[in-house]
């Protein structure tokens, strides 16, 4: 790309690996931070903290990305396929009721049963959050920069990501927007062992890097960070989740984020209860 690349540092751990494995090469590479407001505090001033960073703000903030789209619970890949359904779209009414595209019954997609209850909640499901507080802002900066973008995703992170690497590899050139996931064959323990092996400095929300009995290394505070609210996979942790934790960590935003929408509220309470996921 003639050097017209940057990469994109969220704060977060793997893209703070990132950001040194690139400037050991090309110490002059910007960091791209998009400040959505759904960053840990400790996270944003981390990112913020560090050399050569562009700042880009979303046009909608998390709660109209709400009102006007829709809560994104479950995964990336179910909460579209019931945006697509609540709104008549034959793909995703096939896909809730775990049928193909010619109304077969798909194994694959039998997975969907379990959360076809959801495209006729009292409340809006959709995966479009990232596209508006993260995907827009990236891509009009590439636009103005003629820079592409270094990401630092995984694929054992989820399946799509598995699936998208097997297809396409780390380096993506023949596509629409072409991107570099130089991580993609890492795994958690690869990035925890690079934070200690280099003694990189991180943010304070993942506590200590500690080797537990398992002989795997551990945060002693947050495993993930990402962004605070998201319901995403939140279905699938240990007690205690990712909301239980933030009650304890950060009340504020904690209370922000249960507290009914119809008082300044996300809401978040009754998503949480109709998916019978704890947050006390």
């Amino acid at each position: 790309m003639g050097g017209q690349i940057y990469v994109s540092f969220s704060g977060g751990k793997d893209s703070t690996v990132l950001l040194h494995l690139t400037r050991e090469m090309y110490p002059d590479i910007p960091a791209v931070f998009l400040d959505t407001g759904l960053e840990y505090p400790e996270v944003r001033d981390f990112a913020l903290s560090q050399s050569n960073v562009v700042v880009l703000k979303p046009d909608m903030n998390f709660r109209k990305v709400i009102e006007t789209r829709g809560y994104p619970i479950v995964s990336k890949e179910v909460a579209f396929k019931i945006g697509l359904a609540r709104r008549g779209f034959k793909t995703g009414i096939l896909a809730m009721q775990g049928l193909d595209k010619d109304g077969n019954v798909s194994q694959f997609r039998k997975r969907n049963l379990k959360w076809a209850y959801l495209v006729d909640a009292p409340f809006p499901v959709s995966s479009d959050c990232c596209d508006v507080m993260k995907k827009h802002p990236a891509a009009r900066y590439e636009t103005e920069s003629g820079r592409k973008p270094m990401i630092a995703t995984m694929a054992e992170e989820s399946q799509l990501r598995q699936m998208k690497w097997k297809q396409g590899g780390c380096n993506l050139y023949d596509v629409r927007r072409p991107v570099s996931k130089p991580l993609s064959v890492w795994t958690e323990q690869d990035v925890l062992e690079y934070l200690v092996r280099f003694n990189l400095p991180y943010a304070s929300i993942y506590g200590d890097i500690v080797r537990g009995d398992d002989g795997k290394l551990h945060t002693t505070g947050c495993h993930r960070t990402g962004c605070v609210f998201c319901g995403f996979g939140c279905q699938n942790e240990k007690e205690p989740n990712r909301f239980q934790r933030l009650k304890e960590t950060h009340p504020k935003l904690y209370e922000y984020c249960m507290r009914d929408w119809d008082k300044g509220g996300l809401g978040m309470s009754n998503v949480l209860d109709y998916i019978n996921v704890p947050y006390q």
